[in-house]
């Protein structure tokens, strides 16, 4: 197996403190927002034999299984992340595959250029994935029922935000969804800045369940993505729980630690709480009106110590061992590939000793143990 060299990437909503601590380094000061491991073109992880990408290409098969070959093609199909959001990221959706291959085709065909800041499409690949907390960790995710972010905007007090309120009482509930997130992306700029500053103001008078939005609104004041927001379940996640985000389930991440994993994919597109485009007929075809709970996943537990956060996709597979002092070593040889990421205590992988932060590459077939006292994360794919 090799022992991963990866890069961390310095978007502005990183915490600055979170990663270094995971990490047992001195802060830089500047923000560290993700860990990235794997063999993604943008930042591959480097081994001693070169960098994920390259020791892929040398030898799929030998280094993917046969398996995972003939099912996604000569690539590894996830992206494993370390995550640190010391800022709200922007209210995103991402497509389902049939949404991201017509989308990509359709903006090759018009000669969008890849790195166009109005490309919504950088990929024909979708972009499921999962957020598992490694501390308290707050989020948005999924519609609320609309009878109840009626309540939560009526609340507020706002007269401006009373049409919305009416709406999402009187229509069934994907119609009224629709309607009002459509009005809120369509406003004029002027009026819905002096919306969002009256909902922010009632929301720091407020507090309780008004208090994440009242976040959203210091970081972005103004933004039409605090209303949006508020369409939103506000999860809180305690360390261990996850959240997975399949195709056209708005989102955004507000704070906290975490292990992050998603098929291999940049398609991304905003609903707010960003400067970046918003492409606002192309999100309305992807986003899905469906009020629900967020459905918080735990692990389950299996006889040899393994506990898998379930879902319904096959590009990845993320489960955990917690490793008492004193127990004897696992083995948890596959013939997929893997990532295994210790996260807390000490956890001696094959000939590799990984602290918290550090992680390493198991290519398919190879005997892989595991001992120690920690916590390690073992992330691969289903064939």
């Amino acid at each position: 197996m090799d022992r991963l060299d990866n890069t961390v990437r310095p978007y502005a909503w990183g915490s600055t403190t979170a990663i270094p601590h995971l990490l047992g380094v001195e802060p830089t000061g500047e923000p560290q927002a993700e860990m990235w491991m794997g063999a993604h073109p943008g930042a591959p992880s480097r081994t001693g034999r070169g960098t994920l990408v390259e020791v892929i290409d040398a030898d799929p098969k030998g280094e993917l299984g046969a398996g995972a070959v003939a099912k996604f093609g000569p690539q590894l199909p996830f992206l494993l992340k370390i995550l640190a959001a010391g800022a709200p990221l922007s209210l995103q959706v991402h497509p389902n595959l049939e949404q991201a291959r017509e989308g990509y085709a359709d903006e090759e065909r018009r000669g969008i250029p890849i790195d166009a800041p109005h490309r919504n499409y950088k990929d024909a690949n979708h972009k499921p994935e999962m957020i598992c907390a490694l501390t308290e960790f707050d989020g948005l995710c999924g519609f609320r029922d609309p009878v109840r972010a009626a309540d939560l905007l009526e609340g507020l007090g706002v007269d401006s935000l009373k049409p919305y309120v009416d709406v999402l009482h009187a229509h069934p509930e994907d119609a009224a969804l629709r309607e009002v997130l459509t009005a809120i992306l369509t406003a004029d700029p002027e009026e819905m800045a002096h919306t969002v500053a009256e909902t922010a103001a009632a929301c720091t008078r407020l507090g309780g369940d008004y208090a994440p939005y009242a976040v959203l609104a210091h970081h972005f004041p103004g933004d039409r993505g605090v209303i949006a927001g508020m369409l939103l379940n506000h999860v809180r996640l305690q360390p261990g729980e996850a959240l997975f985000l399949g195709a056209g389930i708005p989102h955004a991440y507000i704070s906290g630690l975490g292990v992050e994993i998603m098929a291999t994919s940049d398609n991304v597109l905003r609903c707010g709480l960003t400067p970046k485009h918003i492409d606002v007929p192309e999100l309305l075809r992807v986003v899905r009106f469906e009020a629900g709970d967020p459905g918080v996943l735990r692990p389950e537990a299996s006889p040899d110590g393994e506990e898998v956060y379930e879902t319904p996709i096959d590009e990845f597979r993320l489960s955990r061992y917690v490793l008492p002092e004193g127990t004897s070593a696992h083995d948890l040889t596959l013939d997929t590939p893997q990532i295994l990421l210790c996260t807390a205590g000490s956890v001696r992988a094959g000939d590799h000793e990984l602290a918290p932060g550090r992680s390493v590459f198991v290519p398919a077939g190879e005997k892989a143990e595991v001992s120690g006292a920690g916590t390690v994360f073992r992330a691969t794919v289903i064939v």
